[in-house]
Formats: C-alpha cells, sequence, structure tokens
C-alpha cells in the first residue's frame, strides 16, 4: 500500500475515531439528560400524590369554597407541571436513543475503517512476499545459469 494511501486511510481513522469519541460523549451528556428529567417528572408526580392526599384528608374535615377553588387551581397547574416534564422526560429519552443509534453508527465507520487498512496492509504484505519470492527465484535461476555454464 502506497504511503498516501496509508495516510490518507490513517487520517479517515482518526477522524472517525474522533467523531466516534465525540458521539460518545454526546451519549453521555443525553444520558444524565434524560435521568434527570425522569427523576424530575417522578418527584412531580410524587409530590402531586402526596397534595392530593393531604387535600382528600383535608377535605373530610371541611372547608370553605375558595380553598377548594385555590386546591383545584393549584391542583391543575401542577398537573400541568407534570405533563410538561413527562413530555420533557420522554423528549430526553428519543434524544438518548438517538444519541446511542450515532455512536453506534460511528463505531461501526471506525470498525470498517480498520479493517480496510487492516485488508490492505495484508495485501501489501502479500504484494511484497511475492516480489521477494520472484526475486529469490531470479536469483537462483541465474545462480543455475552460472553453475552451468562454468561446468
Amino acid at each position: 500500500m502506497s504511503a498516501t494511501a496509508t495516510d490518507t486511510l490513517s487520517l479517515l481513522l482518526e477522524r472517525a475515531e474522533g467523531e466516534r469519541d465525540a458521539a460518545a460523549r454526546a451519549l453521555h451528556a443525553a444520558g444524565q439528560q434524560a435521568e434527570a428529567a425522569r427523576a424530575q417528572h417522578g418527584q412531580l408526580a410524587d409530590y402531586q400524590q402526596d397534595y392530593r392526599q393531604r387535600w382528600t384528608h383535608s377535605f373530610t374535615q371541611g372547608t370553605t369554597m375558595s380553598i377548594v377553588d385555590c386546591y383545584q387551581s393549584f391542583g391543575q397547574r401542577l398537573e400541568q407541571a407534570v405533563t410538561t416534564q413527562h413530555h420533557v422526560a420522554n423528549h430526553a429519552d428519543q434524544r438518548q436513543v438517538r444519541a446511542r443509534e450515532a455512536l453506534r453508527e460511528a463505531e461501526l465507520r471506525v470498525a470498517a475503517l480498520r479493517q480496510l487498512i487492516a485488508r490492505r496492509q495484508a495485501e501489501a504484505a502479500k504484494a511484497a512476499q511475492r516480489r521477494e519470492q520472484r526475486a529469490d527465484d531470479e536469483f537462483a535461476a541465474r545462480a543455475h545459469l552460472r553453475r552451468t555454464a562454468h561446468a
């Protein structure tokens, strides 16, 4: 394999490895974001459940309409927050899936380039071996001719 081809493939491999490493970092970051979004959704959902239980208990002891209105108003806003955070968590999970797929594709590119380089190096070694064998055969043939010519 020529030096130019080797250099080109080495540069391509280096670039592919850099892209793979960047994809791995992006996957790690996406995983952390997804985990944080799911945790926040869980906390909001738990708070919402606690809020309902506390107010259900309070309603059994009697309350005014203005307090019921406040409960309902806050409950609606809390429901919106839980729903919004659920969407945020789903979106973060989707980003993580896309990042995982990008990493997989980058790893495949690196593996393919390594395989190509190995194949080209094996071909170059085989060609060099054939050239060496031809040179040895030619040397042996000349040596034989010299011996037969002197005999």
